[in-house]
């Protein structure tokens, strides 16, 4: 029984209910209408009847014992089957009386609540379903809260520093000079910096930011990228950024617009951590997949830190990635764009010796 539907079962609960009914209407109506006849009989003993009477009483005598007994089956065939229904309706009432309960508390804030499993299989799907959801809206409000006290933990700093470099002009305890003016304006962009990147996070995550896939060529866009960067290195003689790239690599289909936000992300994080050395982009083929890579020379990430590094706002080094401007959301970004265009992205790296974070793309 425990593989039919909850739709066969209440049918055949309601038919057991009836069968209950009739069985006892049967059984005691069986047993109960001879005795009370016999009863009826033993009173016509002394009497002188005639075969007419007699047999009006006889009828007239049955028909009052059929009558006693059809009673007292009623009354005990309805007795079974009510109490029945009432057992099989509280069994099959209960899952949803729990499932009730649980979504008031759910509703009141205590997200950690459960429904608990049931022995009918429709109601245990249907508890299954509400605790992932439950689960899931768990772990959403949770990211919120952590997304928001690091909101405010990124803007705490720069609102800090210029409201106290204010201060000190406005009493002249700090006189204006073209450095103070400067430091107000880096940390104006931080700020500014930090809410494109939220909003362009939140345009991903919500599904608004399109992504038009066409067939491009990766060489000139990676050469045009890192002829940007190499040109800005011009005067830097302990650090250099180039490309390699295989002269048949095939085109791929994705946003070009979209791709050049990824190195952008990943160009500038290898930067920010490469003092001195090389950072190396290469797209290499893997079957239907190629593979653009972000190598660098630089103080690398340690074991412990590797798997968190793609979540927003998360970094090993506060300070040093205060001091270095970034907002810790260009990772997330970078993640996402590449999921968006059907890719994966990935990172490796070693303590002292540098970092490689590479994406696939399919090929077009």
């Amino acid at each position: 029984m425990a593989k039919l539907g909850l739709r066969s079962r209440l049918f055949l609960s309601h038919m057991a209910v009836m069968l209950v009914g009739m069985l006892m209407l049967t059984a005691i109506s069986r047993y109960s209408s001879p005795r009370f006849f016999v009863g009826f009989l033993e009173t016509l003993d002394d009497g002188d009847f005639s075969v007419e009477t007699l047999r009006k009483e006889l009828v007239s005598g049955f028909k009052s014992a059929w009558g006693q007994g059809a009673v007292w089956s009623v009354i005990a065939g309805g007795s079974a089957a009510g109490g029945l229904s009432f057992l099989l309706a509280r069994r099959i009432m209960q899952p949803l009386i729990e499932l009730e309960e649980t979504t008031k508390k759910f509703a009141a804030g205590d997200l950690a609540e459960r429904v608990p499993p049931s022995h009918i299989p429709e109601f245990n799907q249907l508890a299954d379903s509400f605790n992932r959801m439950a689960s899931d809206l768990e772990g959403m409000e949770l990211q919120r809260r952590e997304i928001i006290t690091d909101l405010t933990h990124e803007l705490r700093t720069p609102l800090t520093v210029v409201e106290g470099y204010l201060e000190g002009l406005a009493d002249n305890t700090i006189q204006p000079s073209p450095e103070v003016y400067y430091l107000l304006a880096t940390e104006a962009k931080r700020m500014r910096r930090l809410v494109n990147d939220l909003q362009e996070l939140s345009k991903i995550e919500a599904g608004y930011l399109p992504i038009n896939t066409q067939s491009i060529s990766l060489p000139p866009l990676l050469g045009a990228i890192v002829q940007r960067f190499s040109e800005q290195l011009l005067h830097h003689d302990s650090l250099i950024v180039y490309v390699k790239h295989a002269p048949d690599l095939p085109l791929v289909r994705a946003d070009a617009g979209r791709v050049e936000q990824i190195l952008l992300n990943l160009i500038i994080n290898a930067l920010r951590h490469t003092a001195e050395g090389e950072i190396c982009v290469q797209a290499t083929q893997r079957g239907q997949w190629v593979w653009v890579s972000v190598s660098d020379t630089g103080t690398g990430i340690k074991p412990e830190d590797l798997p968190h590094i793609f979540e927003r706002f998360w970094r090993s080094d506060r300070a040093r990635h205060h001091h270095s401007g970034g907002t810790g959301i260009g990772l997330a970004i970078s993640r996402r764009l590449v999921e968006l265009q059907g890719g994966q992205i990935e990172a490796d790296s070693q303590v002292g010796v540098g970092s490689t974070f590479r994406f696939s793309l399919p090929v077009a």
